[in-house]
């Protein structure tokens, strides 16, 4: 056969394909760092063609990363980045009108009776408060109190398992024109805990000497983070309760004292009963020498029917013997139908939960403002026939 050698002058073009080389596994035309790229040759027509580098399949090399993932660098990911698609931490967010709240937020009203010489507060609502304990949620209240007056403050009753709080409560103050410049109102809102201390969620302080009180004032508020304003330190009282309806057995359980000043000596607890405001029974617990923190355990029992239990004030006093080697009360916890905040919950839960004992913590108040809440009367001694 004769070979066929062309147009004259010219040989036909052999492309000759890469040897494996014995020693190295990579096919021919790897070089350290960059992927096989199959030889080209040029058809007699002009168009380039791919010639397959060897007849066994392609087998991507493990440590290599595939052609169409392109490394990117910095630099590009920074530039495609946008600021408002990241959410920094709450921690890290200062506040500003138009960023998220940290602490959450409270609407109140405030009004002035230049009259009578009292400010109205009214806690209207709170809502993004900030859960610290365990769970996305809390049972939250309010605390309102004046500088000038350390020892008078009003509790709201604690709302379960929200942290957006619907209060609308109302308490008065009474003031002269004359100290409003040098007083500040706080509010403080906090985690309210049956067996432990609670948990401080927010704090509001407003002087109220940069507020114009000719008008009546209903604002929204940023609140502070908690530890702003100094909590006072009266002492707490730990006490369970239990009402038996048919039988009409009330049973108070005295258990601990904490908080309470280190000079008091001898501290004990008075459980009195009071009926249409005046007072009715009482018993007390035994004393405890030289601690802050007494522990008592003791149970009382009253019987109170069902029809008088609406009429019943609960009072637990804790009493110790001071530096003038004289008892005196120390602090004072109301519970009952006129209570309010903490005390006003605990006594309805009592009455919700009938024949189980409910178990909380009480701060204790000063003792004039609790008598002056209470409008004690004397008791009534009536003459005994053949007197």
């Amino acid at each position: 056969m004769e070979r066929w050698t062309g147009p004259e002058g010219l040989s036909p073009q052999v492309t000759r394909l890469p040897r494996r080389s014995p020693i190295s596994s990579k096919p021919a035309g790897w070089e350290d760092g960059a992927p096989h790229r199959p030889l080209q040759h040029t058809s007699p027509s002009g168009h380039h063609s791919r010639t397959r580098a060897h007849t066994r399949p392609h087998r991507q090399d493990p440590l290599k990363k595939p052609r169409d993932k392109v490394a990117v660098g910095l630099g590009s990911a920074r530039s495609s980045t946008t600021t408002h698609l990241v959410q920094p931490e709450v921690g890290n967010v200062e506040s500003n009108p138009g960023g998220p709240q940290q602490w959450g937020r409270l609407q109140l009203s405030l009004q002035y009776d230049s009259g009578s010489q009292q400010i109205r507060v009214g806690l209207k609502q709170a809502v993004d408060l900030r859960a610290r304990g365990p769970g996305d949620t809390a049972d939250p209240y309010a605390c309102v109190s004046l500088s000038t007056q350390p020892g008078h403050r009003h509790e709201t009753k604690a709302h379960r398992g929200t942290l957006n709080p619907v209060f609308d409560e109302t308490c008065c103050f009474r003031i002269p024109p004359a100290e409003l410049p040098q007083t500040t109102l706080q509010v403080r809102l906090l985690d309210s805990r049956c067996f432990s201390q609670h948990e401080p969620l927010g704090e509001l302080s407003l002087p109220l000497g940069a507020i114009d009180l000719r008008h009546v004032l209903e604002l929204w508020h940023q609140l502070g983070p908690p530890g702003t304003t100094k909590a006072e330190q009266t002492g707490e009282l730990c006490f369970s309760l239990q009402y038996v309806p048919g039988s009409g057995r009330l049973t108070v359980v005295v258990l601990e004292a904490r908080g309470l000043s280190p000079g008091l000596a001898e501290p004990y607890v008075k459980v009195q009963l009071m009926l249409n405001q005046r007072k009715w029974k009482r018993r007390k617990t035994s004393a405890r020498k030289s601690t802050a923190t007494p522990y008592f355990n003791e149970a009382f029992t009253f019987l109170v029917p069902f029809s008088q239990i609406q009429s019943v004030d609960l009072v637990l006093a804790v009493w110790a013997r001071g530096l003038r080697l004289r008892n005196a009360p120390v602090g004072k916890v109301v519970l009952g139908a006129r209570a309010s905040g903490q005390p006003l919950q605990h006594w309805a839960d009592m009455l919700a939960h009938a024949r189980r004992p409910v178990t909380q913590w009480h701060r204790l108040q000063p003792p004039r403002d609790v008598d002056q809440a209470l409008a004690l009367q004397p008791r009534l001694h009536l003459p005994l026939p053949g007197s």
